[in-house]
């Protein structure tokens, strides 16, 4: 990381999109993400509720399109090494609450891992993959629909993509599970799957995706991009759609039937402020469930994020103003890019034994749990905007239009919180 352990690091070895900023002014990514495209069979609400996902699977009737332009604008921003966005008030980032709140996932539980090909070898019981997929939904695809590890989504739509009617409970369950279409070893223990953290695997490989499209040369967006769009609503009102007023759960369920009308590139955010919205509305339809204490602890837990080989870090040291504190200094950032590489390619692993420590950290998540006084005016502190003053990213504009004013000092009152 250099001589200097506050400096950011990440934007002097790669291609960080903000490093040219100059040079592709009209950057914008393309979204992955496609609706799932198989109808919600009532039939099938007892498993998704038994697995912990119902309230997701209920935003695929709700669904919205990617505002683009204006995501690409959060891209540039989006720093890897912190795992937050870089504004011009401070850092901000995605957190297991807004997970909870968004999406309607529990984040409490066991983290999701294990590994591509080999888990017979590790799973009491376990039968190859095939005899399992077999065992479990009762046909095997053609190898022409297969990809290496995955099957082909159509030939999911075309084969379970309506339960017939009258059918017995044994072929319902086989289709809840196709409609699930999660990591089999999961599926087969549908009663299981409710313990573990789904959240936590969302937020792990939405923050792989945003470091990895973060690269100039990488242009296509994938990950829960639902809770992305749905985030920036939420915290950034002046970026909201009208005439989407009605607050439902979960909360990315607003925005449903959305659909952007854009010709060019989005906005700069080099004025903009983060809100934190706790208004009865909001509090009048979040589920209970989602606020109980043990799945609120972990919001606030400096932790690892596992999906499978993916291993991020949840950093919300680093944003405190959004749960209601004041930002104090920060210690310098968890360097974890030989991490960030991983994605299970190249040896396929059991990965709770080949990365252990990581693992651990989630297991011990409760004793990362940040305490902190909450305060009626939360915001950063003067030694944190000294710091950011000289470290942050905080504009980003081709030099024509703005230069870098890191080198103009911020002023003692513009750390006083308040109204005023």
């Amino acid at each position: 990381m250099g001589d200097d352990p506050a400096r950011l690091y990440r934007l002097d070895a790669v291609a960080h999109i903000a490093g040219v900023i100059n040079d592709e002014p009209q950057r914008c990514i393309r979204s992955m993400r496609r609706q799932q495209g198989m109808p919600l069979d009532e039939r099938y609400v007892p498993y998704l509720q038994m697995a912990g996902l119902y309230h997701m699977a209920r935003l695929n009737d709700r669904w919205f399109r990617l505002d683009e332009p204006l995501v690409s604008a959060f891209v540039e921003r989006w720093r890897p090494e912190t795992h937050t966005f870089h504004m011009p008030f401070g850092e901000c980032t995605i957190t297991l609450q807004d997970v909870a709140y968004q999406l309607g996932l529990a984040v409490d539980g066991r983290y999701v891992s294990g590994c591509l090909t080999d888990f017979h070898l590790y799973i009491e019981g376990g039968r190859p993959a095939w005899v399992w997929f077999e065992e479990l939904l009762g046909v095997v695809p053609h190898p022409s629909q297969v990809q290496k590890f995955a099957v082909n989504c159509t030939w999911f739509q075309e084969t379970f993509g309506h339960c017939p009617e009258g059918a017995d409970e044994d072929t319902v369950r086989r289709f809840a599970r196709a409609y699930i279409m999660i990591w089999l070893p999961y599926v087969a223990r549908i009663e299981e799957m409710g313990s573990y953290s789904w959240g936590s695997a969302a937020l792990a490989w939405l923050y792989h995706c945003m470091c990895r499209v973060a690269n100039r040369h990488v242009v296509k967006l994938a990950g829960p991009l639902q809770l992305l769009q749905s985030w920036i609503f939420w915290r950034f009102p002046r970026f909201r759609p009208a005439g989407y007023d009605t607050s439902s759960w979960p909360l990315a369920s607003r925005w449903s039937g959305y659909s952007p009308s854009y010709s060019q590139k989005g906005p700069r955010l080099q004025s903009t402020r983060l809100e934190i919205d706790s208004s009865p509305e909001v509090l009048q339809v979040v589920h209970p469930e989602v606020l109980e204490p043990r799945h609120m602890a972990v919001w606030r837990s400096v932790t690892s994020l596992i999906y499978f080989a993916v291993v991020e870090w949840h950093q919300v040291d680093r944003v405190l103003p959004q749960f209601g504190g004041v930002q104090p200094l920060l210690r310098p950032a968890l360097n974890i890019d030989f991490l960030m590489s991983k994605d299970g390619r190249g040896g396929d692993r059991w990965f709770p034994s080949t990365l252990p420590d990581w693992h651990i950290h989630w297991e011990t998540r409760a004793d990362h749990v940040l305490r902190f006084d909450v305060v009626a005016d939360p915001g950063p502190s003067h030694a944190y905007l000294d710091w950011w003053s000289q470290h942050g990213k905080r504009f980003l504009s081709p030099d024509i239009h703005l230069g870098d004013l890191r080198g103009i000092p911020i002023p003692v009152e513009a750390s006083q919180r308040g109204p005023g």
